[in-house]
């Protein structure tokens, strides 16, 4: 199992937070979120093992939880960027083919701007909005997908209620696409945030997948209402 990052701290010494200084300029809020990041131990540990952000060990926690990222898999991760969730499922799908006698799988990753390359992921700059991305998705994959997952946020507006709608109705719009291109058995993967207008998704879900749990892997920040549904057993 994954585990929180470890104190390295030996016999006299002792982890000093870094304060940042509010800069001419700069607003309250940014220099908060600044000292956080500087502060965040995932964050430290994302730099030091190569991944491209903090949120990839969110989905490492879900799948060590849930397996849905297994060799032979073929997975679609719906606004990509930065990628480091596209770092994680390569090689727990083994998409380098580097795990001899194991299934290789595919991945896919799929945002509205450029992403830089990752070795074993194809990156598609898409609008998954777009009519016709469904099948776009199915011919890069050469098939339907094993797994759709999810890790969206639309642009802060400031203002609470307006986001907690705008990143449900992108979980939803997620759902849509998943319907369209899981294979029967697969499984969607998506974070959602706590506010009340997640259970008509929640009961379509219910509908469409054998189980639907709602977790929130040690790896999200304990403020964060965020959340992630893991929806498997897509019934097709």
């Amino acid at each position: 199992m994954a585990k929180g990052p470890k104190n390295t701290s030996g016999r006299g010494e002792r982890d000093l937070k870094v304060k940042v200084k509010t800069a001419r300029g700069r607003k309250l809020s940014s220099t908060r979120w600044l000292q956080r990041q500087l502060n965040d131990p995932y964050v430290k540990r994302a730099n030091a093992e190569g991944f491209r952000g903090r949120a990839a060990y969110k989905i490492l926690e879900l799948d060590e939880k849930f397996r849905f990222l297994v060799p032979g898999a073929r997975v679609v991760d719906l606004g990509c960027a930065p990628g480091g969730w596209c770092q994680v499922a390569v090689p727990r799908v083994n998409a380098l083919g580097e795990k001899q006698g194991k299934a290789q799988g595919r991945v896919i990753g799929v945002d509205l701007q450029a992403v830089d390359p990752i070795a074993g992921a194809e990156i598609h700059q898409l609008d998954f909005l777009d009519e016709g991305a469904d099948d776009k998705v199915k011919e890069w994959l050469g098939g339907n997908a094993d797994v759709v997952m999810s890790d969206m946020a639309a642009a802060s507006s400031g203002h609470k209620q307006t986001d907690h709608l705008r990143i449900m109705a992108l979980c939803e719009a997620a759902a849509e696409l998943a319907f369209d291109v899981l294979e029967p058995g697969g499984t969607f993967v998506a974070k959602v945030l706590a506010g009340g207008a997640e259970s008509e998704l929640q009961n379509t879900l219910k509908r469409r997948f054998e189980t639907v749990a709602h977790v929130k892997p040690p790896a999200s920040r304990k403020d964060s209402s965020e959340k992630f549904v893991v929806a498997r057993g897509f019934r097709g």
